[in-house]
């Protein structure tokens, strides 16, 4: 038994990140094609809106294995997948379940609310209850607060607020915007926000401030 468990534990940390073209997107799984094969592999719909416009993308992934199938989960962000790994180190938590989570609570929120003990957050996702959201709680606080994840994850949003602001200042110019009154407008939009906002939300509140 001893030795079956330690074959599955090599084989389920044997494929660290598949990288390649997109073949097919959907919410809940991709194809990525790697010369020739196509890698089928689960997602969340945080990594499903972080590569919904990409043509190549590289996931960090994890294989599942079970007697009759090997599932790959794959995750944009490397913090995604160790939160992942985290819950499904929990009893009654299976990779599926897992998922699930990180699809109804973002990486951030789901700290969050393990952190601050918000049971009622993590039992608001579907096939989450009472007692796995509170062991949930019980067994990652303490570790999710001295690895400190929402100093990582405030690193990734900082950067994808960059970009969302890059790109609408590069449309606005597009569009014949003078640089200083567009980046001007941009700020104050984004400083009066008080709800992450999306890029075509801030180029349509910047065409009627500008």
């Amino acid at each position: 038994m001893g030795k079956e468990k330690r074959s599955q534990e090599t084989w389920e940390k044997m494929i660290a990140y598949i990288e390649g073209k997109l073949t097919w997107k959907d919410p809940t799984f991709v194809i990525i094609d790697i010369g020739g094969i196509g890698y089928e592999i689960k997602i969340s719909l945080g990594t499903f809106t972080a590569i919904k416009d990409l043509e190549r993308c590289k996931l960090h992934t994890y294989l599942h294995v079970k007697e009759d199938s090997h599932t790959l989960f794959g995750f944009f962000e490397p913090i995604e997948k160790k939160i992942f790994l985290s819950l499904i180190s929990i009893t009654g938590v299976g990779p599926s379940t897992g998922l699930m989570v990180l699809s109804s609570l973002s990486a951030n929120e789901l700290q969050e609310a393990i952190i601050h003990g918000d049971v009622s957050t993590i039992q608001s996702v579907k096939g989450i209850g009472a007692k796995t959201a509170q062991r949930i709680v019980l067994e990652l606080k303490d570790k999710m607060a001295k690895e400190n994840l929402g100093d990582n994850y405030a690193i990734i949003q900082q950067k994808s607020y960059n970009t969302v602001k890059n790109e609408a200042l590069s449309a606005l110019m597009t569009l014949g915007y003078n640089k200083g009154m567009a980046t001007k407008t941009i700020d104050g939009i984004l400083k009066n926000s008080k709800e992450e906002i999306s890029l075509e939300e801030l180029i349509r509140l910047a065409l009627k401030t500008a």
